[in-house]
């Protein structure tokens, strides 16, 4: 793991907001809208957390997890990558570059066990063969710095329900939750945040973010979601 952020593959490969909100040509031909694109990649965190909890494996991973699916699908279309297949993979890859390595024969036996529907019907040798497509499609980089430390983790761990760890530095969205967090308590912490010399104009902004992501969410029901899955049907 890369002991600097500003010289990691994590910083030299965070995008401008227009660059995540791209649906792949292929998804686009099945209609799915830049809409149906945030859901499902918003949804696939309940499957991966659910098996994460099976396993037993760190917060951390779960976190790595979702950054490398998150990473994945700006460069990779749905339709040729199922989210069904692509959640488990990245906890695979990233239970191992967290070095808390789970078997593949493990989260298989989970899957199974969680999922009892066709669309999971996955074997060790599918996960291991997605894991390959995975590395190529990520260019093998796979350090990923997080927002975490002693930090509100609920808070934290709702940002990955967004693309902002593909778009900001870690240290801002940490900054951002502290922000948002002290807002709910209506503690006044300007003068705190004035000596760390950020620009707290991307601090608010992307604790806006975070406000509008919750405002927004209590809107979205299950069948909104599985509308968006649908069309990646073949």
């Amino acid at each position: 793991m890369a002991a600097n952020f500003w010289t990691s593959s994590h910083f030299k490969q965070l995008f401008d907001q227009e660059e995540v909100d791209v649906v792949h040509p292929l998804d686009k031909e099945k209609g799915i809208t830049l809409e149906d694109f945030k859901l499902i990649k918003m949804h696939m965190l309940i499957p991966i957390c659910k098996l994460a909890q099976s396993v037993k494996v760190r917060q951390r991973v779960v976190a790595t997890a979702v950054t490398y699916m998150r990473r994945l699908y700006t460069r990779r279309s749905m339709s040729e990558y199922d989210p069904r297949l692509v959640g488990p993979t990245c906890l695979y890859l990233a239970s191992k570059a967290e070095e808390s390595t789970v078997q593949a024969r493990l989260l298989v036996y989970y899957i199974k066990k969680i999922y009892s529907d066709d669309k999971h019907r996955y074997e060790i040798k599918d996960i291991l063969e997605m894991e390959m497509k995975i590395l190529e499609a990520l260019n093998y980089y796979l350090v990923v710095f997080h927002p975490y430390r002693s930090l509100p983790q609920g808070l934290v761990n709702d940002t990955y329900k967004m693309d902002l760890i593909l778009i900001h530095p870690p240290h801002l969205i940490a900054l951002a939750c502290i922000y948002t967090a002290s807002v709910y308590r209506e503690k006044d912490k300007t003068a705190w945040f004035e000596e760390l010399r950020v620009d707290m104009n991307v601090v608010k902004n992307i604790a806006m973010e975070i406000l509008d992501f919750y405002e927004s969410h209590r809107l979205i029901t299950d069948e909104r979601v599985a509308a968006a899955f649908n069309k990646l049907k073949p």
